[in-house]
């Protein structure tokens, strides 16, 4: 791995290059070059706050907005890849032995569950996906919405909130709100194709894409955006050491790294004005996404391998078929006496399939199949929502009170189905045993929710915001969330904004339901693994209890700078208390727990797992946001800066059920292993310096992100292991010709890798990197782009 003497001054390596040729080439494309634009906080935004024209730098909280070019210029394919470079507050890992996770990773926001983030898409709640992350990941236990459904060709652009709003929002907007606007209208278009390929030699992708605007006779249009791709796989695992006497000996059997993906994606966009005043819209996306990721290989001599079916041991693979869709149909408008009101439907569902391949049911002997269907996940959420909004002249104001109120109904059902008999008869299919008769099951819950809101510019310098909500659910009663904004302009540059909130998480269908076994790996040694409902007669023998909502508190306090209109800076501090927050407890294991579990009809189970209400926990960061334009040899010049700094601590921990040690069961359902992913398993900060240049026809761009350390925790103390920050620097030039723009880039540029682990995690040197790394652990990537617009 490369080391960099000054890493910081390779973020604006490029201006370098501009500078050296600026003299020739300044002359020729003088003309056509383009001055710097004032990047300033005016941005119009809609997330946070009712009021019609309230713009970044005026928002009461930390908004950050992302546009199509911020999101292409990243280099990725993938909307959440691209969000956590855009982010500092955002972390993406890229894990692998996961099962279903490879293919549907979750994202962290600001340190928290990624199921602690609400996403909104034009403003309206997304669906979260079927998906239960369980196997060792960050986000262990999360359920969230898969940003990677969304092609990014479909973005107008997107406002982050980093704050909590479930008292605006309702559940899941603890860490704060991702709303992804659409783009809209009947003009302009574009499409586009890359190509790119891991320095290793694998890992190929390929993606065609574009979007285009129809009108729908004279008062509407409808806008179609499109994807389709394909990712090869990528491996860094290393060679198979661990039984000189198998005949897969010293061979690099495994797979460690991305799954091998195929996805295609459609949006659809559209409005119809029925008066000057009233208009119809609709938005729509269905997207399919098969991904094939690796388990852990069996050995020839393997009690787990039946020889006459594979003499020198197999390698399973769990193949995923994810189809998502969405639709939301509504109309507004506004009144004669200028209410404003919006009235929809909305409808989203995600359905995962699995498929065992080259795998195999020990207990069916030499004729067992090796292709097994092992069943599906099915997440469906609809909602009824009707606001209503209006600005007052109230005398002694600096300007109109808005007052927004409305109401939502929510229905939600989370079903599991079987598998076929061969994929969990026994001990089940290889890798992933197949859901039973006795884990199918079809859950639902339903929910009623009110809220009201008040924002005004109190006087000239001071702008206020009162919201509260009240929501009753079916399935665990009633919570109420409220907050409070303010913020104080002391000059047109200079401002403080603070908010106050607490807020909620109703526990997931899936985190109440959810059962399955999966093969875990604990200090390096596989067990099968058993996630059992709460409400189960073995997860109530193993502790479990019902579970109960999340209750946050949020403070942030914030500095808002403009000293020029091409200059911008804000610092943000926040804190975040969680009580009862809902974690996966360790994977209980131990000779007494596999002889319980076989007494009680689960034979080749080594261990059991299940949801808890088992910690509070406080986090406490600051967010630092900064950005400068001006002018370089005749062309553009932007900097951004983007700092994160986050640290979560457990406050306290619940005591262990009794009824385990009733039940002669020694264990912790909380211990060293989980208790780090959620105080050190992230990255404590994040530094990213950003620098874009324009010259003419040629365009630069450079992006320097620091991950800082992290800690994987054991349950063996002897093995922790902390791995020390990295610097990944990313490149990309770009040619536009016309309406044309040819792009080539390399992200990763210097083939960065995180620390290697340690031998005694490394399962005998097979998996060489944790799948905690913030980056991923495939080095560089090289890739071009050709891109046509009109």
């Amino acid at each position: 791995m490369s080391k960099r003497s000054n890493p910081i001054a390779l973020a604006w390596l490029p201006a370098a290059v501009l500078l050296a040729l600026a003299g020739n080439v300044a002359a020729q494309d003088a003309s056509q070059a383009t001055p710097a634009k004032a990047k300033n906080l005016d941005s119009v935004v809609v997330t946070g706050t009712r009021v019609s024209n309230r713009t970044a730098g005026e928002s009461l909280a930390p908004i950050d907005v992302l546009n199509p070019a911020d999101l292409q210029g990243t280099g990725t394919t993938e909307l959440a890849t691209a969000l956590s470079r855009l982010l500092p507050s955002l972390n993406f890992p890229r894990p692998s032995l996961t099962d279903g996770t490879d293919g549907s990773r979750p994202a962290q926001l600001r340190g928290l569950s990624p199921d602690q983030v609400l996403v909104l898409v034009n403003g309206k709640r997304r669906h979260t996906g079927a998906i239960v992350n369980l196997n060792g990941t960050q986000g262990r236990g999360s359920s969230p919405v898969d940003l990677n459904a969304i092609p990014i060709t479909a973005v107008k652009r997107i406002e982050v909130l980093r704050d909590g709003a479930a008292a605006q929002y309702g559940s899941d907007a603890i860490a704060g709100v991702v709303n992804i606007v659409l783009k809209d209208g009947a003009d302009g278009g574009s499409v586009a194709a890359s190509v790119g390929q891991y320095s290793a030699g694998d890992g190929l992708q390929r993606e065609g894409s574009g979007d285009i605007g129809f009108h729908l006779g004279q008062d509407g249009w409808l806008r179609v955006a499109a994807a389709v791709g394909k990712d090869g796989y990528t491996d860094r695992a290393g060679p198979d050491l661990r039984n000189p006497a198998d005949p897969s000996y010293a061979r690099v059997n495994q797979r460690f790294g991305d799954p091998e993906v195929t996805h295609q994606s459609v949006f659809l966009n559209s409005q119809y004005d029925l008066s000057p005043n009233v208009n119809v819209y609709a938005f729509a996306n269905a997207n399919n996404r098969n991904a094939e990721s690796a388990g852990f290989y069996r050995p020839g001599l393997d009690s787990r391998n039946i020889r006459a079916i594979y003499p020198d041991g197999f390698l399973p693979l769990i193949a995923t078929a994810s189809k998502d869709r969405a639709f939301v149909a509504g109309i507004r408008g506004t009144t004669a006496n200028y209410w404003h009101w919006d009235l929809s439907g909305n409808y989203g569902k995600n359905s995962l399939q699995f498929d065992v391949n080259h795998s195999l049911n020990t207990q069916l002997g030499p004729t067992s199949p090796t292709h097994f269907y092992a069943g599906r996940l099915n997440n469906t959420e609809k909602l009824l929502n009707a606001d209503f909004s209006r600005d007052f002249d109230v005398g002694g104001l600096a300007g109109p009170l808005t007052l927004a109120f409305g109401g939502e109904y929510r229905h939600e059902n989370y079903a599991i189905d079987a598998g076929d008999p061969t994929s969990y008869f026994g001990g089940g299919s290889q890798v992933f045993p197949g859901f039973r008769p006795s884990d199918a099951h079809s859950n639902s819950r339903h929910s009623y929710a009110v809220y009201g809101e008040l924002d005004a510019d109190l006087t000239q310098k001071l702008s206020g915001s009162l919201a509260v909500r009240h929501e009753k659910y079916s399935d665990f009663g009633n919570t109420t969330s409220g907050k409070l904004s303010a913020r104080y302009a002391f000059t047109d540059k200079v401002a403080l904004r603070a908010t106050a909130s607490n807020g909620f998480r109703a526990p997931s269908l899936a985190q109440q339901n959810y059962s399955t076994t999966s093969t875990v790996f604990i200090s390096s040694v596989p067990y099968e693994v058993r996630t059992f409902p709460v409400n189960s007669p073995v997860g109530r023998a193993f502790g479990a209890e019902p579970l109960k909502a999340e209750k946050s508190v949020n403070y942030s306090l914030g500095l808002v700078l403009q000293p020029t209109d091409r200059t911008a800076l804000t610092v943000d501090a926040y804190q975040i208390r969680i009580g009862d927050r809902i974690v996966l407890s360790e994977n209980l294991t131990g000779s007494a727990v596999t002889t319980y579990l076989t007494a009680h009809g689960f034979p080749g189970v080594t261990g059991g797992r299940y949801f808890t209400n088992a910690v509070d926990t406080r986090t406490r960061g600051v967010d630092i946001v900064g950005s400068w334009r001006t002018e370089l040899a005749g062309g553009g010049l932007n900097l951004t800066l983007g700092y994160n700094y986050n640290k979560t601590d457990i406050l306290n921990t619940r005591p262990n059920p009794a009824i385990l040690a009733q039940n002669g069961l020694n264990l912790r359902r909380m211990g060293r292993t989980e208790k780090g992913r959620i105080t050190v398993g992230a990255p404590r900060d994040k530094l990213t310096l950003g620098g874009d240049w324009t010259l003419g026809h040629w365009g630069l761009r450079s992006t320097l992100s620091r991950y800082g350390k992290f800690t994987v925790l054991n349950n063996n103390a002897a093995n922790d292991q902390t791995f020390a920050a990295k610097w990944v620097l990313d490149l990309a030039g770009d040619y536009t010709l016309d309406r044309w723009t040819f792009t080539l880039g390399a992200d990763n540029v210097f083939n960065e890798y995180p620390d290697k682990v340690i031998a005694a995690n490394s399962t005998s040197g097979i998996l060489p990197y944790s799948s905690s790394s913030p980056f991923g652990f495939n080095g560089a990537y090289v890739y071009g782009k050709v891109a046509y617009r009109w």
